[in-house]
């Protein structure tokens, strides 16, 4: 007999897997089964969530754990050899793994995406461990030296968290780069995806190898390098130490400091207590900047240790002048997007509530002489967002938006953290009133309920750690303009409040980053956004997930140039280099005191305060993103129905398909993965007595629902159970009961007979038996299931 009757599963058992292992392959260290190198898309609906299928290869083979080399993609034996060629290919450029080989348990197909070349092996062909990892050095151009580093194993320990393919990807690619003496390197990966995770791995194999000895990690904030000490790196306990207090002592190994601190603000520039060799490499943390000084001041520590290896990791990387035709870093050496990591399943969806005030879409002009709250009479022409609480207060703008903040977190959950960002300190301190007077309740339990965290504010600023402790209550809604746009890993975050102007990409996304990290144990599956300013406009822009941006190389006294930065007057400051605040020019005076006038005139303040002016909410709408990664407009049910009829044009076709089913629930699994999620249908209808059927067939098709319980009422209605007796009827019963319950997921599921219902009738092995044994019973459901859908 052939193999035709064989499936997947016994052709990979018996010829695919005997073959790997007849060429050496250790299947317990080098081969990984069905593996899974995504965890599964997220799809968010309403406030409903359900996982999307995981990606998975049917063998990886590593010559070392870090060093994948080949994929295997099979198919049952009814396929060519080849079919799953195309497969694998894609899922091996995914992996960065280079040699790709298909399987119908006849023989192999190999393709070498290096070299091009294709060939077909017989079984007994397939290539050694040593075999394939000689070819890839020869193809890659590996020599020894490279060699000795690239093997260079991982940090890890018992119950130590093991890479993700991407994270594995970058360090794979940064550390082989060096190795080969690239000495400029970017890595680009979006917030949440554990750069510093993935810096320790690339620094600790570069340095255990003995490539680099003497290491400087750069970043710009005292927040975190604490977090990184303690946190990732502190494997290099006893050889590691953070420079304070411009004393350098030259006795460790991996140095972390702040860039600003090395430079110095009082021209004593601490980092020449080094000599220009004494690093060998140089890590820079986000490395894009916001301004020239800041910019001048980590290219001032990079110039000087010219000589070092320079690798350059962030999330968001800038292009800052267009005039050098080369860059700095060069080309990103690896890309992990926003989009990617939602796809992936490693980051958090979001939703986008987008808020229209009458003011800020019509626009407000005070009448002729109209003076504010303070008696300045108010320059004659029209205001609208962007002037809004820059240029001119209108108060019950701040209440509306305060009242649609709490009115969310009301329907939700009151305890959500949130950050409001305010368009400067001033703005911020009258938002957190506004939020007060809305959970007068809440803040009389505890004043941390509401709290504005600024650069100039110390009560503020000692509360951030709590707020970004994921055990931590309070604060739970946090106030702030510039100061926590980057740098605070804030997991908990579940709602975003953009009630400030927007017009950097960068500092878009560095926003965006602050809801982005998953914590599902602590029920943090997705966050929302709630955008009052229209800022959500750039998640249309292609920039926003599109290529990177490259830093270019930039001068001292260059300057950096962003679209529609504030003057010098309007710009809000966040942490200088000693994590002390600086108070914003503009935003000393609260709100009830006289604000400052203009360096013009007497008779101009900065801001005009207005308080009899009301404002209204003229639109609200909510937006999901699609599997594509666009944010999509339509309602529920209408995205729903265009899905399904996507799957399944007509009814008959879907009826067909539905019947036809070996299981009902694949069905319904695979219009989830196209983001049907018919929970939350259910929820936005309030109909919990429709199953996935009927609700199938009422959205996309237009027919009359049936309940759960009217469809099991006509099932005993034509007297089905009769065909049944003893054991069986009362199991085929039970079964009925179950799905009027439950739905039809629950029945399909042999663990069912596990619950205590069935139990009370017999074990399962009695259960089965009295079907005639698991085959018998399995074809009782399937009747069952047929008989419940009948017409």
């Amino acid at each position: 007999m052939g193999k035709s009757h064989l499936s997947e599963e016994d052709i990979k058992a018996r010829y695919i897997t005997k073959a790997v292992i007849n060429a050496g392959w250790d299947i317990n260290k080098q081969v990984r089964f069905e593996y899974p190198f995504t965890a599964g898309r997220i799809i968010l609906r309403g406030n409903i969530t359900a996982r999307g299928k995981r990606k998975r290869a049917d063998y990886v083979l590593s010559y070392k754990n870090n060093l994948p080399l080949a994929i295997i993609e099979a198919k049952d034996n009814n396929h060519s050899v080849g079919a799953g060629l195309q497969q694998g290919i894609e899922y091996a450029k995914a992996l960065d793994v280079h040699y790709v080989y298909a399987s119908n348990g006849d023989g192999f197909v190999e393709q070498n995406l290096l070299t091009g070349e294709v060939r077909e092996l017989k079984l007994e062909e397939f290539p050694s461990p040593e075999t394939l990892y000689q070819r890839y050095r020869v193809d890659k151009g590996i020599d020894e030296a490279e060699e000795k580093v690239m093997l260079e194993p991982y940090y890890y320990i018992p119950n130590y968290k093991k890479p993700r393919y991407y994270q594995r990807i970058a360090i794979n690619r940064t550390v082989d780069a060096v190795a080969k003496g690239q000495n400029r390197v970017l890595v680009v990966s979006a917030t949440g995806t554990g750069k510093t995770y993935m810096t320790f791995q690339m620094i600790y194999r570069l340095w255990k190898s003995g490539l680099k000895k003497k290491i400087l990690f750069l970043a710009d904030r005292n927040v975190l390098i604490d977090q990184t000490m303690t946190g990732d790196f502190k494997p290099f306990s006893g050889k590691m130490t953070k420079v304070q207090n411009k004393n350098l002592d030259s006795s460790y190994e991996i140095y972390l400091a702040l860039y600003q601190q090395l430079v110095g603000e009082d021209g004593e520039e601490a980092y020449r207590q080094f000599q220009p060799n004494f690093f060998d490499l140089i890590v820079i943390d986000e490395c894009h900047r916001g301004s020239a000084k800041e910019e001048s001041a980590w290219r001032k520590v990079l110039d000087y240790f010219t000589e070092a290896t320079h690798i350059g990791c962030t999330a968001t990387p800038i292009e800052t002048k267009e005039a050098s035709s080369f860059t700095y870093f060069g080309e990103p050496i690896y890309e992990y997007s926003l989009k990617q990591g939602i796809d992936d399943g490693y980051l958090a969806p979001y939703k986008v509530v987008r808020i229209g005030l009458d003011k800020d879409l019509e626009g407000y002009r005070p009448e002729a002489g109209k003076r504010d709250k303070h008696g300045h009479e108010i320059e004659d022409r029209e205001y609208n967002a962007k002037d809004f609480d820059r240029h001119l207060v209108i108060d019950d703008r701040t209440r509306v938006v305060a009242s649609k903040i709490t009115e969310f977190l009301k329907k939700t959950d009151r305890f959500s953290k949130t950050i409001v960002f305010c368009v400067d300190i001033e703005h911020a301190e009258r938002m957190r009133q506004a939020l007060i007077n809305q959970n007068k309740d809440l803040y009389a339990e505890d004043d941390r309920y509401v709290m504005r965290i600024t650069g100039d504010n110390d009560e503020g600023k000692a509360q951030l750690e709590h707020f970004i402790d994921e055990e931590s209550t309070y604060p739970v809604i946090v106030v702030t303009s510039k100061l926590m746009t980057t740098g605070v890993d804030a997991k908990m975050c579940k709602l975003i409040v953009l009630e400030n102007n927007i017009n950097s990409m960068t500092e878009f996304k560095q926003i965006i980053g602050r809801g982005t990290r998953l914590l599902e144990d602590y029920g943090k599956k997705y966050f929302t956004i709630m955008d009052f300013r229209n800022a959500s406009r750039l998640f249309a822009d292609p920039e926003f997930d599109g290529k990177p941006e490259v830093v270019l190389e930039l001068g001292e006294d260059d300057a950096v140039e962003e679209p529609d930065k504030p003057t010098d007057e309007e710009e809000s400051f966040g942490e200088d280099a000693g994590n002390e605040g600086i108070n914003d020019p503009t935003e000393p005076y609260g709100p009830g005191d006289f604000p400052p006038f203009d360096d013009e005139g007497d008779d101009k303040p900065r801001k005009y305060y207005v308080g009899d002016v009301t404002v209204r909410v003229l639109s609200e709408r909510v937006q999901y993103v699609d599997k594509d990664g666009k944010l999509i407009t339509e309602s529920l049910i209408d995205y729903t129905k265009k899905n399904i009829l996507e799957q399944y044009s007509r009814l008959d076709e879907f009826l067909r398909t539905w019947t036809t089913a070996e299981k009902k629930q694949a069905i319904i699994d695979e219009l989830q993965d196209d983001g049907v999620l018919l929970d939350a249908v259910r929820e936005e209808l309030g109909q919990d007595d429709l199953d996935d059927f009927d609700l199938i067939c009422h959205i996309a098709y237009d027919k009359a629902p049936l309940t759960k319980q009217e469809r099991v009422n006509n099932v005993k209605k034509r007297h089905y159970l009769y065909k049944y007796s003893d054991t069986a009827k009362e199991v085929i019963e039970a079964l009925l009961n179950k799905y009027a319950d439950d739905g039809i997921r629950e029945i399909e599921d042999t663990r069912v007979l596990n619950l205590k219902e069935f139990a009370q009738i017999g074990s399962p092995m009695k259960i089965v038996k009295a079907f005639g044994g698991k085959k018998g019973y399995l074809k009782a459901v399937k009747d069952l299931e047929n008989e419940i859908y009948s017409a």
